[in-house]
């Protein structure tokens, strides 16, 4: 039997199956990833690395860099739109064969796909946020103003607004943890896709799978420290959900 033909029969057999996504999944749909050669985090800006701008307290003290940075890199997500992957996963969840999904992405592409049960770890540019009234903004009404090289202000205080974006020096969210936990942990098959498995915690999500019994499948373009644990394993996503997606 074919590793395609295997994994649609664990998808068909598995009771409870929970899904992690990462950047490797956007690509298809023509976001930069983050670690890979050409990714996000591959060059630097202004003689800084990404991740320092992406720091907490950066942030607080740098606003103008950050967003200036992100004109061109976060807020030019509406052109973007959900992929192969992304609608199979929601046509999986429609058939019951797809539970929760969580996501280190921030694209809102898995919304935009019609999925549920969307669990965004690091959150997402949808949501942002004044950091001193906590008045609430959309990615539809921040996005202009970036774009046009400002500092989005809040309308009533004037305070920095910040977009709902776990930044490094920050904790995640609580909530999501503890779902994950009880989810992973009662799944029979986690798949991870398009993610390096290198950020924590979310790397060890599937580990509460494989530690109650369960299988994991990884699809992943390069290896991960977590191959050797993986039922299966592939490389292409594309081809990968191009069966799926003729098989369900």
């Amino acid at each position: 039997m074919k590793d395609i033909d295997k994994l649609i029969n664990l998808i068909k057999t598995s009771s409870q199956t929970t899904v992690l996504t990462g950047a490797g999944i956007s690509t298809l749909s023509g976001i930069k990833d983050f670690r890979s050669s050409n990714g996000m985090y591959s060059k630097k800006y202004k003689h800084l690395n990404v991740e320092e701008i992406l720091n907490y307290e950066f942030f607080f003290s740098n606003p103008e860099i950050f967003y200036s940075w992100a004109k061109d890199n976060w807020y030019d997500m509406e052109k973007y739109e959900p992929n192969i992957v992304h609608n199979t996963l929601t046509k999986l969840q429609n058939q019951n064969l797809v539970g929760d999904i969580f996501t280190q992405n921030i694209d809102m592409l898995h919304t935009k796909a019609n999925s549920k049960n969307i669990y965004e770890v690091h959150g997402s540019i949808k949501d942002h946020y004044c950091t001193k009234c906590n008045r609430t903004y959309s990615y539809d009404e921040i996005a202009p103003i970036v774009k046009k090289g400002q500092v989005p202000r809040c309308k009533s205080c004037h305070g920095l607004i910040k977009p709902k974006i776990v930044f490094y020096g920050e904790s995640l969210d609580y909530g999501i943890l503890e779902r994950a936990y009880k989810s992973f942990s009662k799944s029979d098959l986690a798949i991870v896709l398009g993610s390096s498995l290198v950020v924590q915690p979310a790397a060890s999500f599937i580990m509460y799978t494989i530690n109650n019994g369960g299988k994991t499948v990884i699809v992943n373009k390069e290896p991960t420290s977590f191959d050797m644990y993986a039922t299966l394993r592939f490389t292409d996503l594309k081809s990968t959900f191009d069966e799926l997606n003729r098989n369900f």
